[in-house]
């Protein structure tokens, strides 16, 4: 079993901490797409993510956050280019989305994506090569499951907000 000890470190893995307690720990690629990992690091290094909702969950297909605004419009003050194909040992390859793959959102232009994210609660794999996977669920999925299982409105938007408490990095150790 491996357990998770908070750090102020920038590491490749990152627990968000629900606000009913409930968590989910995500391990990030940043050996194959690098520039979004180290965007999604600076911010939760910077907080950004602490306090902010899920704003739009579908069951059987992804529970997504990362918005201030919580309208799913919003983002931080930068866009990062897409990573969606990447190059392992000179041959070009991608992460497919599958049940917790953790992915950026993005509007239609590909360069577009910020600060949102989403968590595939099913297998994605029309959003393969189309958006950028960066991690992936390693401990939570019960969490993300209770997520999707909420009522929603017609917009997907929560009826009871999924509000992320703190998004925090953590050192896996063995137990």
């Amino acid at each position: 079993m491996i357990t998770f000890t908070e750090t102020d470190q920038v590491t490749d893995y990152v627990r968000i901490t629900m606000e009913n307690g409930h968590t989910i720990v995500i391990r990030l690629f940043s050996e194959y797409v690098p520039v979004t990992v180290a965007n999604f690091q600076k911010l939760v290094a910077r907080h950004f993510y602490d306090g902010i909702i899920f704003h739009r969950v579908i069951s059987g297909f992804m529970i997504q956050g990362g918005d201030p605004t919580g309208t799913g419009y919003g983002g931080s003050k930068e866009t990062i280019p897409a990573e969606f194909v990447f190059e392992v040992n000179g041959q070009r390859t991608i992460i497919p989305h599958k049940r917790g793959v953790v992915s950026m959102a993005r509007s239609g232009d590909p360069n577009s994506a910020s600060s949102q994210f989403f968590i595939c609660h099913a297998d994605a794999p029309h959003l393969n090569g189309s958006y950028a996977a960066f991690g992936y669920v390693v401990e939570g999925m019960n969490t993300v499951d209770e997520i999707a299982a909420v009522e929603t409105d017609e917009n997907d938007k929560p009826l009871v907000d999924q509000k992320m408490k703190t998004v925090t990095f953590v050192i896996p150790e063995k137990a």
